[in-house]
């Protein structure tokens, strides 16, 4: 799974360093660093709504304060639906 988030200056005074950070420490600490390639890219034309970000090529908006919940309610449920797909 490729995460990508954008680092341009709008998302970047949104608030895109504490995503990313946080998004590294929650991949780390549910050891998915294996799994998961954290990338950043410059803008990706969605700044109005948040910092602007990407799973796989399905689009995001997201304030550091939602990269929990976030990262709980698509990361994992995405991680846990690929997972099932191989064991089949």
């Amino acid at each position: 799974m490729k995460i990508t988030v954008c680092i341009g200056s709008s998302c970047h005074l949104k608030g895109s360093r504490q995503v990313i950070e946080r998004l590294q420490s929650l991949i780390e600490k549910n050891n998915m660093k294996n799994e998961i390639e954290l990338c950043g890219a410059f803008c990706m034309g969605n700044c109005e709504n948040g910092v602007c970000l990407k799973i796989d090529d399905e689009r995001f908006s997201l304030q550091p304060e939602s990269t929990t919940s976030f990262f709980e309610n698509e990361v994992i449920k995405r991680y846990n639906f690929n997972l099932n797909k191989k064991q089949e």
